[in-house]
This record gives C-alpha cells, sequence and structure tokens, in this order.
C-alpha cells in the first residue's frame, strides 16, 4: 500500500480533477446544446457510461503527463522540489517511464470506444469509421502535445517561454473542451472551439502563476519562462488580463450571432452565460489585483494565491457552463 501511496502521489493528484471536470462539463455542454445528434436528448447508460470512461482517460493521460513532465525535470527538481519521488531517490528514472508509458495506453486506447449517437453497442463503436472516432484523435493529439513540452527529443518548448504556455493551453485548455464535446456530439460545428478558445486563453497567462516560485530551478535546467526571460514584474504585466478578458468571452458568445450555422454563438442559457462570464472576470480582475500589487512575492512564495485562483476559476468555470447548458 505504502508503494500504491508513492505511485499516486507521483501523479500529482490535485491537478488531476481539473482536467477530469473539464472533460464532464464539455460532455455536458454538448448534451445540453443545440448540436445534440439524438433529438430525443436522452441521457442514457450508454451515454453516462462514455462520459465516465472519457473523464477517467482524461485524468489518466494528465498523470501521465505529470509522470513524464518530471522524468525530464529530474535535475530542475534536485533544485525546486528534492522532496519528490524522483529527485529522492524513492523512484528510478526507469520505473517512473514504464509508469508514464502504462498510463499513456490507459488513457489513449479505450478513447476508440468513444463514438457519438446514434452508435451505442460495443461492436457498433469499434467498428465505427474511422472519421467518427473523434475523440481517439484529439487524445492522441493532447498526448503528442505533452512530450512537444517536456521531452528534448520532440523540441522541449517549455525552454521557450511563451511557447510553453502555448503548449499547455492548447491541449490543457482547448482540446480538454472539445475533447468532452466530442463524448456526446460532434466537433465539426464552431461552439466547442469557442469555449475551447476561452479556456485557453486563460491558460496561455494562468499557466504562468507556477513558474514565478520556479525561477532558479528553472534557469539552471536551462528552461527560461516569462520571469526569466522577462523579469519578474513584466512577466506579472503581461499575465495579468488574461484572468480576466477571456471570460468576457461567454457573454459575448451568448449574444453573438454564429455565421456559419446560424442561432447563437453559444447555445446554453444566456442569463446564466453571462452572469457566468461578468462574475468570472470579477474574480479575475481581484486575482490579478493581487498579481499586481506585489509582483514579487509571486517568486518568494512556493504557491502564490493566484496559483490556487487558477484552478478554483477553472473548476468554477466548467461547472458553471454545465450548468448554463442543462438548464
Amino acid at each position: 500500500m505504502s508503494r500504491v501511496r508513492l505511485y499516486f502521489g507521483f501523479t500529482r493528484p490535485f491537478t488531476l480533477l481539473p482536467p477530469t471536470l473539464g472533460v464532464v462539463s464539455g460532455a455536458l455542454t454538448a448534451f445540453g446544446s443545440a448540436h445534440n445528434p439524438d433529438p430525443g436528448r436522452r441521457f442514457t447508460i450508454a451515454i453516462a457510461l462514455t462520459i465516465a470512461l472519457g473523464s477517467l482517460c482524461a485524468a489518466l493521460l494528465n498523470a501521465a503527463s505529470n509522470v513524464i513532465n518530471q522524468v525530464h525535470d529530474l535535475e530542475i527538481d534536485r533544485r525546486n522540489k528534492p522532496g519528490r519521488p524522483l529527485p529522492s531517490g524513492a523512484l528510478s528514472v526507469t520505473a517512473s517511464r514504464r509508469f508514464a508509458t502504462a498510463l499513456y495506453v490507459l488513457a489513449i486506447l479505450p478513447t476508440w470506444l468513444v463514438v457519438i449517437h446514434p452508435r451505442i453497442t460495443l461492436m457498433d463503436r469499434l467498428l465505427a469509421p474511422l472519421q467518427t472516432h473523434e475523440c481517439f484523435f484529439i487524445y492522441l493529439a493532447g498526448m503528442v502535445m505533452t512530450f512537444v513540452y517536456s521531452d528534448p527529443a520532440w523540441g522541449r518548448t517549455k525552454r521557450f517561454g511563451l511557447w510553453a504556455n502555448v503548449t499547455i493551453a492548447l491541449p490543457r485548455g482547448c482540446l480538454l473542451k472539445v475533447a468532452g464535446w466530442s463524448m456526446v456530439g460532434s466537433v465539426l460545428h464552431v461552439e466547442p472551439w469557442w469555449i475551447g478558445l476561452i479556456f485557453m486563453l486563460f491558460l496561455l497567462g494562468a499557466t504562468t502563476s507556477k513558474d514565478f516560485s520556479d525561477m532558479a530551478g528553472d534557469a539552471a535546467g536551462g528552461c527560461r519562462t516569462l520571469p526569466i526571460r522577462w523579469g519578474v514584474a513584466p512577466a506579472a504585466r503581461f499575465i495579468a488580463p488574461f484572468f480576466v478578458l477571456p471570460w468576457l468571452l461567454i457573454p459575448v458568445g451568448a449574444l453573438l450571432p454564429n455565421p456559419l450555422e446560424g442561432g447563437r454563438l453559444l447555445t446554453g442559457d444566456p442569463v446564466l452565460l453571462t452572469i457566468l462570464g461578468v462574475g468570472l472576470a470579477g474574480w479575475g480582475a481581484w486575482t490579478a489585483r493581487l498579481i499586481l500589487r506585489d509582483p514579487g512575492s509571486l517568486a518568494s512564495s512556493e504557491n502564490h494565491p493566484s496559483w490556487t485562483h487558477m484552478y478554483l476559476m477553472m473548476m468554477c468555470a466548467q461547472i458553471g457552463f454545465a450548468v448554463a447548458y442543462l438548464l
């Protein structure tokens, strides 16, 4: 049991909840949208099992990403986080790579079974045409992005400032929401990508909030994050608007017409979506004030409050979208 706890802790379980919730939210959003392919809108056991499978795979993919990132960040973590399993010697690099491989396989292969209405039976899903396996290919793209971010053989964009933010925000913001949507409806609509854009833009800036406390180790490991490239205060000024402006795209989408398909860009309840967007923007403004009031504190504390608020905002946004569409 102690070994199980060690491996479980190695996945950084606190970070697994937002992607899991994001996939569930994306699926429920698709179910309540105007693009639900089932005209009867029946929430069946098959849909529930599909969402459960997809959310589990999202958590496993995020866990695999966390593990492989720690493998490639070993020298950095020796300085920044020496108590973690790898730098402390509790786990070997070989065992960690095997664990990451197992997690990737368990995260990707089951998503082949995620195919939308009207295919219900196991054989229907297994033998469905290639183009209907949208979820599988989105997860596969997300897996590739984790290597691009962490592994030098794939580019290790973590070394390159804003590119590091892009390779976090694209899979964990945009593709995550679209993947959840693909469990119920087709992604060949504007709506899921607009929602994904909102979360991607938020993470594009907000993800840097964790880089400030890791500056010493990142610099030693050759990772030129934004605080290292630009300095603490300029980087803080850069990320602050990303806590506010992306959320305003929610009420904008609730009001704007969809130029390609008719109707509105966001087909959930417009009042609830407006309240959600304005509320999150206000929360983000308060968080941005914390950042700008004392930028130096970002680098002096291991977990600045802005990092906690980033995760809480993400989860509240996920819940808010689901509510706005289901009601």
